[in-house]
């Protein structure tokens, strides 16, 4: 392992270590990925996790051959079902309480408001669309769940939001991660990829403002 980084710097920013991981460990790889993705939609203690740009990394990295992209979508389009399910879960399981907490190490109450009051304006479709908002992403299951969300139409939503992420970011990367353009100016398209997926959150203020006007 490349000693220029420790352990937390590669769980944190893993999208940036993605080829040297890929090239020393191999196959490992797909757990490693797996796990992330899980975490990071599955548990509120984590949203500080990479997802957008991590997908895209690994599209990149399995375009250059380091790994199969198909077997990949498919791990990662399970982690993400299980681990907004798992959220959602937990959100039924602990109740409405959690809003009468202040910030803990459990969760950061900001974020759990932020993400009620976006769950309360887009209804089920707030389970798509979050997925491309960083933070909203990990925090919309657990209100789904304390907000009694049929379980049914839930997994609906949980179903459709994760392949359309994981399909749209990871083969993004595989497409378009190769280019001679996108690599040396690879820290420029992941923030651009996070510019977009905070838009619609952005646009949904800017509506919500502008409709009380």
């Amino acid at each position: 392992m490349d000693p220029g980084f420790s352990p937390l710097d590669l769980l944190v920013h893993l999208d940036r270590h993605l080829l040297v991981v890929a090239r020393d460990y191999g196959n490992w790889i797909y757990a490693l990925l797996f796990l992330i993705v899980f975490c990071e939609t599955g548990l509120v203690v984590t949203p500080f996790l990479p997802g957008d740009s991590l997908l895209f990394a690994a599209g990149a990295v399995a375009g250059a051959g380091a790994v199969n992209v198909h077997l990949l979508a498919v791990l990662l389009f399970a982690a993400a079902v299980l681990g907004d399910g798992v959220n959602y879960s937990l959100g039924r399981y602990l109740g409405p309480r959690v809003f009468r907490s202040a910030d803990s190490w459990f969760f950061r109450k900001e974020y759990l408001d932020r993400a009620q009051a976006f769950f309360s304006r887009h209804g089920g479709k707030s389970i798509v669309i979050a997925r491309f908002v960083p933070l909203v992403r990990t925090y919309v299951p657990f209100v789904a769940g304390i907000g009694r969300m049929t379980p049914l139409y839930f997994v609906t939503y949980n179903v459709l939001g994760a392949l359309l992420w994981v399909g749209l970011v990871l083969y993004a990367g595989y497409f378009f991660g190769g280019m001679t353009l996108v690599k040396n100016n690879l820290t420029a398209v992941i923030l651009a990829i996070i510019a977009l997926s905070i838009s619609p959150g952005i646009i949904a203020v800017v509506r919500a403002k502008l409709g009380r006007t």
